[in-house]
């Protein structure tokens, strides 16, 4: 008996050990999804047959789950309330400070790239709420900008800072918001969009300072009624809320009046004087680069990826700030791999990007921004050494985005920050620096030097209006092949299925041939 009971365990053990390579080869879990490698072992996107499928399917996810979210129990859409999703019950926290600002930004690029008139009816919709909701009064030393946080969550008004309390706004928040409205000024062409771009503008160019290595030209946080600068004391400590980095947004809402001949452009133009010369000399020398998120205390100084790769692309996209921009812009991109890639990662051949110093965690949105902003920085100066990685980078960040669209920083929440406006934008502008990344069956504006108002794509063409006459659009066609285009010029790259557009009207139509 016990002889047939040593038979039978060492069958067993035999047996178990025979599936024990089996289990090894099990793909390993990360976030939603198993993990695809290829031959070399790097990652791959968790959906299709490569990038160029993976990545506008995640968007379609992205969007269908942000256009069918539910309201709250006061009638008003989850993502105008809350930062944080819950299927089942509502996040105890509002909104993000510059949650519906990505939203804005993210939406006018898909609004491009979908043709889908939702898109833009939820842009206005969004706009609309917080400027009858959010704005401070008129009559303060900081009128008419947006607060970011709703003290009652779901009150009627925004009217406060999630950490500063009631009364306080971020001023960075307000000029991203007032560069959006511009857009959706030129997209609607709707004045109250102007009006109040033109006035978070004045607002912002009569406060402006000097600045110096730890008070930026306007601070962090401060108290629209009283103008007081924020102040957080911790252990007998007091810290100020004097300084961050995040004025690009600023920059080109100045720039967009200017062009639009709006507002007080001598104060415009003294404004963009001023915060150019500051970021050249201190955060563009010191990589002080933070803050930016509206969780974090004041005690709590962190440098972010957000703030400082979103300047390298505005370098890039602007070759005339300085004569070494190039040189910047690496610059920039190299501090925030040295100082914020993570290399948890590293048997799948990629190094993502933690979000911040004080938050060492790799995220979804901070991750394909880098990686968009390294691509541009090929398209721009010719040297694609980081490519590759790149599309690794922006590969792992597709894991994060599951079947039914939610999309989970990994090891944390579902930030409707994060996870929506501040992500789908980086895989939109990767796309626009390199096409090969766009689907390869159907056909997609994937940039324009001006704003698109509204866009058809039909089997025999592709009709839009946009705000300027004279413009550049790109297109990738993986439908068909154009045969002209009506209101502008042609120059089609049939190796790379890319159409480059040079208009010189308001309404455009390209007409497509079969293949």
């Amino acid at each position: 008996m016990r002889l047939i009971q040593s038979v039978i365990l060492v069958a067993v053990c035999l047996f178990l050990a025979a599936l024990l390579p089996l289990a090894a080869q099990d793909p390993e879990l990360f976030v939603y999804h198993a993990v695809r490698l290829d031959e070399k072992g790097s990652i791959l996107p968790w959906y299709g047959n490569g990038p160029s499928e993976a990545y506008d399917h995640d968007i379609r996810l992205i969007w269908n789950f942000w256009h069918n979210m539910r309201n709250c129990s006061n009638g008003v859409p989850y993502y105008l309330q809350h930062q944080v999703w819950q299927a089942g019950e509502d996040d105890p926290r509002g909104l993000g400070g510059d949650q519906i600002t990505m939203a804005l930004s993210s939406w006018n690029l898909l609004h491009g790239y979908l043709g889908d008139p939702e898109v833009k009816k939820n842009m206005i919709q969004m706009a609309d709420y917080w400027l009858a909701h959010g704005l401070s009064s008129s009559n303060s030393l900081w009128p008419n900008l947006p607060y970011p946080y709703k003290m009652e969550i779901h009150g009627d008004r925004y009217d406060g800072d999630m950490r500063a309390g009631k009364g306080y706004l971020q001023p960075d928040k307000a000029g991203s918001f007032g560069a959006e409205l511009v857009v959706l000024y030129k997209i609607t062409n709707a004045q109250k969009y102007l009006l109040a771009a033109t006035n978070i503008a004045n607002t912002l160019s009569r406060n402006i300072q000097r600045g110096d290595a730890d008070h930026s030209p306007w601070p962090f946080r401060v108290n629209a009624t009283t103008g007081a600068v924020y102040k957080d004391i911790r252990n007998g400590k007091t810290f100020e809320a004097s300084y961050t980095t995040a004025w690009t947004p600023s920059l080109r809402l100045f720039q967009d009046l200017i062009e639009l001949r709006q507002g007080d452009i001598a104060g415009y133009q003294k404004a963009i004087q001023i915060t150019t010369d500051w970021l050249k000399t201190y955060p563009l020398k010191t990589n002080k680069w933070g803050p930016f998120f509206e969780d974090i205390p004041t005690a709590d100084y962190s440098d972010t990826e957000l703030n400082a790769d979103t300047l390298a692309f505005y370098i890039l996209e602007h070759p005339d700030w300085d004569k070494d921009w190039k040189q910047q812009a690496r610059g920039i991109l190299d501090w925030t791999y040295n100082t914020l890639g993570n290399h948890e990662f590293g048997k799948w051949n990629v190094v993502p990007i933690n979000e911040q110093t004080v938050f060492r965690v790799p995220g979804n949105s901070h991750t394909s921004r880098h990686e968009s902003v390294e691509l541009l920085y090929c398209e721009k100066t010719g040297d694609c050494s980081r490519k590759e990685e790149a599309i690794r980078g922006l590969n792992w960040a597709t894991y994060t985005v599951n079947s039914d669209g939610t999309n989970r920083y990994p090891h944390d929440d579902i930030w409707l920050s994060d996870g929506y406006g501040d992500y789908v934008r980086h895989y939109l502008r990767s796309m626009a620096s390199a096409p090969e990344l766009a689907p390869e069956n159907q056909n997609h504006l994937l940039r324009t030097s001006s704003v698109i108002r509204n866009i058809v794509y039909a089997q025999d063409r592709i009709d839009y209006t946009k705000f300027d006459g004279d413009s550049t659009e790109v297109f990738k066609l993986g439908m068909g092949i154009p045969k002209s285009v009506e209101g502008g010029a042609m120059n089609w790259k049939a190796n790379s299925k890319t159409l480059v557009v040079t208009a010189k009207e308001k309404k455009v139509t390209i007409l497509l041939a079969k293949d």
